[in-house]
């Protein structure tokens, strides 16, 4: 089952052996830089929530994957709960789950390799929304382009993976257009892989209907092969991805990740009877 949860703000504290396992879920990479952005996003979700217990895993190409954490979880084995530590590992054994999603929109991975994986849990397991869209990730968007120092009459391409899921690409257009809220002008999307336009292409048409700079955000969570890809993709400038190599995860997606646990734990919490609150660190 996946809950899209509504975000709302956590308040007070609970201890641990009473909230859910924040199962921090990314895509996986083969690069680098990349997976230590993503290992940074997840240490900071954990430090910024102490009273969790937070584990990392993936959908794909790295390991462990979500079936072997939520195994680890259940059983309270230290190997799935990499972030949490071997005494906080014990006390997750049997404990519900939320898995959080780091992925930008909600497709194939959300809807269908996630939601299995929930329902041939063991324990209890719930599944939030992706990340986006969030009107918080299209300031950070915002960010990346100013530090391109971005120009009046720049013409905006938003970058996405892209998708066979027509929810997903239609999330990514939504992302385009409050990014174009927060900066005030319009913005095209193009999809580097699976949907049309392609971002080239897209590139292309802005550079054909204004003869000025094109400068293309990047949304993408982390460096990686697309991020080289939408690199390459003739634009004049191009934003660097939400997650950086060697800088602190943006606090603005940190709180995303927390309020969409807080809101499905909230929820597990109240169908088994229990309180819920907590509170992450200002």
């Amino acid at each position: 089952m996946i809950t899209v949860p509504t975000r709302t703000a956590p308040v007070r504290t609970v201890s641990p052996v009473v909230a859910p396992v924040l199962l921090a879920t990314s895509h996986g990479t083969s690069d680098p830089a990349g997976q230590r952005a993503v290992v940074a996003l997840v240490d900071a979700v954990t430090a910024a929530a102490p009273h969790l217990t937070v584990v990392g895993g993936y959908v794909d190409v790295q390991s462990p994957d979500v079936p072997t954490c939520l195994s680890g979880i259940a059983d309270g084995s230290a190997g799935a709960a990499e972030s949490a530590g071997s005494a906080e590992s014990a006390e997750s054994a049997g404990r519900p789950v939320v898995i959080v999603p780091l992925l930008l929109s909600a497709g194939y991975h959300v809807r269908v390799d996630l939601a299995e994986a929930a329902a041939e849990a063991s324990q209890p397991v719930r599944v939030t929304g992706a990340l986006g869209p969030d009107p918080r990730l299209a300031r950070i968007l915002a960010d990346r382009l100013h530090e391109l120092d971005l120009r009046p009459d720049d013409t905006v391409v938003l970058a996405a993976a892209g998708s066979t899921d027509a929810n997903a690409v239609t999330d990514c257009h939504t992302t385009g257009a409050q990014l174009a809220a927060v900066l005030g002008r319009p913005v095209r999307v193009g999809f580097i892989s699976a949907a049309e336009p392609r971002l080239a292409d897209a590139v292309s048409t802005a550079r054909a209907g204004a003869p000025v700079r094109v400068v293309v955000a990047t949304y993408l969570l982390a460096p990686g092969y697309f991020a080289g890809l939408a690199e390459n993709c003739g634009a004049d400038a191009v934003s660097r991805p939400l997650l950086v190599d060697g800088e602190a995860p943006p606090r603005l997606l940190v709180d995303v990740v927390l309020d969409l646990y807080s809101s499905t734990a909230r929820l597990e919490q109240a169908l088994a009877g229990l309180p819920w609150s907590f509170s992450p660190r200002p």
